[in-house]
């Protein structure tokens, strides 16, 4: 490639950088493109579409002789087409949070076209008052999707975590030393002993399952449902759809703002369970608890899980009250400041103190490490 050439592309990118409205200071080359091919000109008209509205204009209503506009439908089709998946993503992300270009979720044909992620599920969960019909019915295809996905990614790890103990009535095809079942395996292959030889010839080897012999725990989660606690909402009613699944786990869920929300009889559904979710409000967790309180029928085989920033918007001193209650009863109370799996906590540490110092569990812990720690206290 000449000098000439690198310094024409050097020029295009920065046309694309500084967008349109340079144009009359720095024009394209003839047949700008890139190096895999794709048109320059494309690629501004795509990016135009959305950052143009940075200026406050509405770019549905320009006038011209070029070529007519994007929509937001055939926008998300070429944006695809332009852009790499993480850049696509980001794209979409500055449509609907930055721009609030909310007809990308009021558009069934835009809305199918959306990449499903976990940012999507957010905003859908955000915006899900603007929907109906066919788009609400798109949007609850994409949060079962999307809830799925998260599902499968966490489920392994929390059964692992809870079946922590070795059954060895049971056996298993992952060949591991701890697991060895050497009883079982002598007993089997003694058919093959080679009485000359005087060793055993072993045909096949013998593993224990890890799993846990167990009595069932009821688990109480009660989820904060602010607007800054939406990723530990989404993880929260996740994980307790698959605690509803463990047979030694009775398993509650509620949310709540100022106002408490039993989901626990859609906790096999979590479509049903998310698109629940009404964000925003105050938050009154003194109140939460003590109807968590009313869902204790055994103290000492009971886990209160309080996912919560731990800013009280009622009264601390009832917060406190009620959290003693709980502790001395003999159930186990745990205070989870954050349930993202990358999100670095931000919650009331003066609360968080005063409960620790009252005998709850407080921290940050992703899904597995909860699981850990509920299976310690099980296991206790």
């Amino acid at each position: 490639m000449g000098e000439l050439e690198k310094d024409l592309r050097q020029l295009n990118r920065w046309r694309l950088i500084l967008g349109g409205y340079s144009s009359g200071q720095i024009s394209f080359s003839q047949g700008a493109s890139l190096e895999n091919g794709i048109s320059c000109m494309d690629l501004e008209e795509a990016l135009d579409f959305l950052y143009d509205r940075e200026q406050g204009e509405d770019v549905r209503r320009k006038g011209g002789l070029e070529q007519s506009h994007l929509t937001a439908a055939t926008w998300i089709t070429r944006i695809r087409e332009l852009f790499p998946k993480e850049t696509v993503e980001i794209l979409e992300r500055h449509a609907l949070d930055t721009y609030g270009m909310k007809e990308l979720l009021t558009d069934k044909e835009v809305l199918e076209k959306l990449e499903p992620n976990q940012e999507l599920l957010k905003t859908i969960l955000q915006l899900k008052h603007l929907m109906k019909g066919e788009v609400l019915d798109t949007a609850r295809r994409i949060v079962k999707k999307v809830a799925e996905e998260i599902s499968r990614k966490l489920e392994q790890e929390l059964k692992r975590s809870l079946l922590g103990r070795i059954d060895r009535n049971a056996s298993s095809s992952v060949p591991s030393i701890r697991n060895l079942d050497i009883r079982k395996t002598i007993r089997r292959n003694l058919k093959n002993y080679d009485t000359e030889q005087k060793t055993l010839m072993l045909e096949k080897v013998y593993f224990n399952q890890r799993t846990m012999k167990y009595s069932t725990w009821r688990v109480i989660i009660a989820v904060d449902e602010s607007g800054s606690m939406l990723d530990s909402v989404i993880h929260s009613a996740v994980m307790a759809g698959i605690f509803a699944k463990m047979p030694m786990l009775e398993t509650k869920l509620v949310i709540f703002d100022t106002q408490v929300v039993d989901l626990s009889a859609h906790l096999e559904d979590p479509v049903a369970t998310l698109m629940s979710i009404q964000l925003g409000g105050g938050t009154y967790i003194g109140g939460a608890l003590r109807y968590c309180e009313t869902l204790m029928t055994n103290p000492h085989r009971t886990m209160v899980v309080l996912v919560s920033d731990l800013c009280e918007g009622g009264s601390t001193q009832e917060l406190l009250g009620v959290s003693r209650s709980i502790i001395e009863s003999g159930a186990k109370l745990i205070c989870l400041t954050s349930l993202d799996m990358a999100a670095n906590p931000v919650y009331d540490r003066n609360m968080a103190q005063k409960l620790a110092d009252l005998g709850a569990y407080v921290g940050a812990m992703t899904p597995e490490a909860l699981g850990d720690f509920m299976g310690k206290v099980m296991n206790s």
